[in-house]
């Protein structure tokens, strides 16, 4: 189900790391190098594959940036918050 931009607003204040816009939760995180980044890319896609919920992403050298939404209700999910809290979790590890 989709949620409305008071209740996105207000379960985004738990991720400090993510904003809100374009119609999704939006991360970057920057890494020491390359290697780091491409190995918590890996962790986060194999994450993916278990929730079976994808994000738009793309790297450049040590920069990850991700955007999360569910397409097939054309916005933001709880869905995108559990991904993003597991994203999140990888990314500390990694840091």
């Amino acid at each position: 189900m989709k949620l409305d931009d008071a209740t996105i607003e207000k379960k985004i204040l738990q991720f400090p790391d993510w904003d809100y816009y374009d119609n999704a939760i939006n991360a970057e995180f920057e890494f020491d190098n390359f290697k780091d980044c491409f190995s918590a890319m890996s962790r986060i896609a194999f994450e993916c594959e278990a929730q079976g919920h994808h994000p738009n992403w793309s790297n450049v050298y040590n920069v990850l940036k991700i955007s999360l939404s569910t397409h097939d209700v054309g916005g933001v999910t709880n869905k995108d918050f559990k991904l993003a809290e597991a994203i999140e979790a990888i990314v500390e590890v990694e840091e």
